[in-house]
């Protein structure tokens, strides 16, 4: 049952967000605003944004092992349907990309910078980036963001319920709409390690998901990476995986010049399809699992 869950909440939140329905940021944000005022002096403390998130979650905690004892498991499955669907999603990045890829088009550089600048981490928004390193930001906060928002919750939804999943749904909105910046750092530091096994999982998924030959000689230099940054290993790996330089803008412009309009539609497309086929490595395991008995 929770393999079907799975899959009617992925397919439903990947038409949401086709149409760019349903965004959560909104409440993230409401929510952590309305009680995420600080004292001077005070603006790294991040105990009060994670008492917003670990009171639910132990009380959905709760509610799972009420189920359990009762032998009513099964009552909990539309309640995790309907949570999966709302924690997962990035709606609104499908029309970003087609304006961003259309202006990359006509060679209009600035009208494509504006379509992603409030999309990028705050520290590259205000910085005049060359066509090459801006599309690698944005091809790096695209990947980030899928991953976080779907295929880490995925993972500790499989792995630990929906206790889980929501916890880390909820540190991610912690890292990216909690009111105070200093503590913002140390959330997103939380989500670099509950996202240490699911993003080498990934990593090692885009193996399999795309060219096999290419992925084996980058991989090595970011597995099994200890020390190294989530964000580094999913590239890198990505960039291996990928057929045609599409992360490597620098080396595709000059081998290719003639094609350079196409490249960033083209890139964009190519790392989409890449997730895409990488999830569906991704449900085909847990499928095994439920057969095996593991999950």
């Amino acid at each position: 049952m929770i393999l079907l869950v799975l899959l009617l909440a992925y397919v439903i939140r990947r038409r949401l967000d086709g149409v760019n329905r349903v965004s959560t940021d909104a409440f993230w944000r409401h929510w952590f605003g309305a009680h995420g005022r600080a004292r001077a002096g005070r603006e790294h403390a991040v105990v009060p944004g994670l008492l917003r998130v670990l009171v639910p979650a132990a009380l959905l905690a709760a509610l799972w092992f009420l189920a359990i004892d009762q032998e009513l498991r099964w009552t909990l499955y539309p309640l995790e349907l309907l949570a999966l669907v709302l924690l997962m999603g990035a709606p609104g990045w499908r029309q970003v990309l087609e304006a961003y890829s259309q202006a990359w088009g006509r060679g209009d550089m600035q009208a494509a910078w504006r379509h992603i600048q409030r999309w990028l981490p705050a520290a590259e928004r205000g910085e005049a980036l060359s066509p090459e390193a801006m599309h690698l930001s944005l091809s790096r906060t695209l990947m980030t963001s899928v991953f976080e928002r779907f295929f880490l919750v995925v993972f500790w939804y499989v792995v630990g319920g929906l206790q889980a999943a929501f916890l880390a749904r909820s540190l991610v909105a912690l890292a990216e709409h909690w009111p105070q910046a200093p503590a913002r750092v140390r959330f997103a530091r939380m989500v670099d390690v509950i996202g240490w096994i699911p993003s080498r999982l990934l990593a090692l998924t885009f193996g399999l998901a795309g060219d096999l030959a290419g992925w084996s000689q980058k991989i090595r230099r970011v597995l099994p990476g200890f020390r190294e940054r989530n964000q580094r290993v999913l590239m890198t790996a990505a960039d291996g995986a990928l057929t045609g330089y599409a992360l490597d803008p620098s080396r595709f412009s000059g081998l290719h010049p003639q094609e350079w309009p196409d490249f960033g539609g083209r890139s964009l497309r190519a790392i989409r399809d890449l997730l895409n086929r990488s999830m569906l490595v991704w449900i085909c395991v847990i499928a095994l699992l439920v057969i095996a008995g593991v999950v």
